[in-house]
C-alpha cells in the first residue's frame, strides 16, 4: 500500500518559490533491528527517489519464531522527499 501526500514549503520567501514535498508510505524489514529496517527502506527508496528529507516511523512489528526469538523486524514508515521543479532548480543554481 502506498499513500501519497503533497505539502508545499517555502524555499525562498523573498522570491515566493515553493518546494513540493511528497510523502509516501513504505514497508521495510530487517533481520537485525527496527533501525536497520528503516535504513533498508531508505536505501531501497533512494534507488528511485532523489532529495529524501525525512522518515517517520508509523508502526513497528516483528516476527517471532517457535523458540520465541525475533527473526524479522518490520516497520511501516512515511518517507518525505522534495520534488524538483524548474523554479527550484533555478533557485539552487
Amino acid at each position: 500500500m502506498v499513500k501519497v501526500t503533497y505539502k508545499l514549503h517555502p524555499i525562498n520567501p523573498k522570491n515566493n518559490i515553493m518546494s513540493v514535498i511528497k510523502v509516501i508510505e513504505i514497508l521495510a524489514n530487517s533481520n537485525k533491528s527496527w533501525e536497520d529496517a528503516a535504513q533498508q527502506g531508505i536505501n531501497e527508496a533512494s534507488k528511485t527517489l532523489k532529495n529524501i528529507k525525512s522518515i517517520y516511523i508509523k508502526e513497528h512489528s516483528a516476527i517471532v519464531n517457535e523458540t520465541n526469538k525475533i527473526v524479522e523486524y518490520r516497520i511501516t514508515a512515511k518517507l518525505s522527499f522534495e520534488i524538483e521543479t524548474p523554479e527550484l532548480k533555478a533557485s539552487k543554481s
